[in-house]
């Protein structure tokens, strides 16, 4: 939800969008794009035959530097200046783990060649899973959505440990589901406290909630995408 909201704001101050999906779990990312179904995962291009060699077509990814145009539109949901990218899922019991598509979507980050004005939102499942399998390694900044309990506090911690082991230095933390300003406020300490930086709080809104149940989009006029606005504002502003 909160890469849907991003990259909504993003837009809306006049970026070109890459949303690259590395979450091996959860679905639904394209409707909350606006998007009518999944798109085709990238991760079928790593079919290896006996020589090694990646399967037919996927010489776009060898290349040492990949723009939005080099990816094919097969592969791709797009609307206006929005793109949707899925490395794929785990969709079978014994299908394995997931390091392969880990692998992939860290390699395709590295690569990616931004023109002014363009940026790539990478969603990758809760926790530090991906920071094992250096997913991440590609990225300029790390943000943190951090809700209102002990445990993902000290996940937040972990996540800047592992960020920092990978070489990036912008992290940050955006404060979700906030219920109220005095939760805020005690939030806000413990965070500082484990010297982290808060770059936005989204509070919990009911229209965000209504949209998540039903698998829409959210709304343009919620305020939770208000405040989205305001967070990528002020990341444009630190980069």
């Amino acid at each position: 939800t909160i890469v849907a909201l991003m990259a909504n704001a993003f837009l809306e101050l006049g970026y070109g969008v890459l949303v690259l999906d590395t979450d091996e779990s959860n679905t639904g990312l394209d409707r909350m794009l606006g998007f009518g179904g999944p798109s085709r995962p990238i991760m079928e291009l790593r079919q290896r035959f006996p020589s090694g060699e990646t399967k037919p077509g996927a010489d776009w990814v060898k290349q040492r530097g990949i723009s939005f145009l080099d990816i094919p539109g097969e592969y791709l949901l797009a609307r206006d200046n929005l793109r949707l990218l899925s490395t794929g899922k785990i969709v079978e019991p014994f299908q394995g783990c997931a390091c392969s598509m880990a692998e992939l979507a860290g390699d395709l980050a590295r690569k990616l060649v931004l023109k002014d004005k363009e940026i790539v939102l990478m969603d990758t499942e809760a926790g530090i899973e991906s920071f094992g399998r250096g997913v991440e390694r590609g990225a300029d900044t790390v943000l943190i959505a951090v809700e209102p309990s002990s445990e993902s506090l000290a996940l937040a911690e972990k996540i800047f440990y592992m960020a920092d082991g990978l070489g990036i230095k912008q992290v940050r933390v955006i404060l979700n589901k906030v219920p109220s300003e005095k939760v805020e406020g005690r939030v806000l300490e413990e965070v500082a406290r484990k010297k982290l930086k808060v770059i936005g709080s989204l509070y919990l809104d009911s229209q965000i909630s209504d949209a998540s149940l039903e698998g829409n989009v959210p709304p343009s006029d919620s305020s939770a995408q208000k405040a989205m606005k305001e967070i990528a504002t002020r990341l444009l502003n630190e980069s």
